[in-house]
């Protein structure tokens, strides 16, 4: 009897012993059609091992890949794809650029930031009146997220200040935001719709 541990090491181990011995099998047949048919065979046995795979894209074209590598590029068929290149296998792929931009305050997040600079290049009217008002009061509905206490609309209006760059200075006695408690009331509400709404797909799904 022999063990596993005397085996060759398996290419890829996923497909198991005997996928690999059907393979090794297939590259020493000499007769080339003969070569492709036990090849198209060895495909359909493979694909039924994960048949759960099967709505991948490319998920064919992924099996051939997988018996090119199994049998060490060694199998000479006309493959129905262009099949992965043996130097390529342990190469390393290119590194992913990582965003380092840094924003001045979590809490508020960058895409806040963002609009707050896009409000300052609004036309001076009521449109950009409106949206100042709308971003104000989002700031204030995500600082009360984070520090779950009331808040000073002075904080506010002086954290806006800074985000614009000056170019968004509010005065608290014309500009009156919601109270922190309307804000986290309708918050609340908004998370318990949302909850109730979840609860009674699930239980209308039973």
């Amino acid at each position: 009897m022999k063990y596993n541990t005397e085996e060759k090491r398996l290419a890829l181990p996923e497909y198991g012993r005997n996928i690999q011995n059907m393979v090794d099998y297939c590259v020493t047949i000499e007769d080339r059609e003969e070569r492709k048919r036990c090849a198209n065979t060895i495909i359909n046995v493979m694909g039924n091992l994960f048949p759960h795979l099967r709505d991948v894209n490319d998920f064919k074209h992924i099996l051939w890949d997988h018996l090119a590598i199994m049998s060490d590029f060694k199998l000479d068929i006309d493959y129905p794809y262009e099949i992965v290149k043996k130097e390529n296998l342990n190469k390393r792929p290119p590194r992913i650029p990582y965003n380092n931009t840094r924003f001045r305050y979590r809490h508020y997040g960058k895409t806040l930031e963002l609009m707050i600079k896009e409000a300052t290049m609004y036309p001076e009217g009521p449109e950009k009146d409106q949206l100042i008002k709308l971003l104000a009061t989002q700031m204030k509905k995500s600082f009360l997220t984070w520090n779950k206490e009331t808040v000073d609309d002075r904080k506010i209006f002086k954290d806006l200040d800074e985000l614009s760059d000056g170019k968004i200075v509010l005065d608290e006695e014309v500009h009156k935001l919601s109270e922190s408690r309307e804000l986290m009331a309708r918050s609340n509400n908004n998370n318990n719709n949302s909850n109730n709404k979840k609860n009674y797909s699930r239980n209308k799904g039973r």
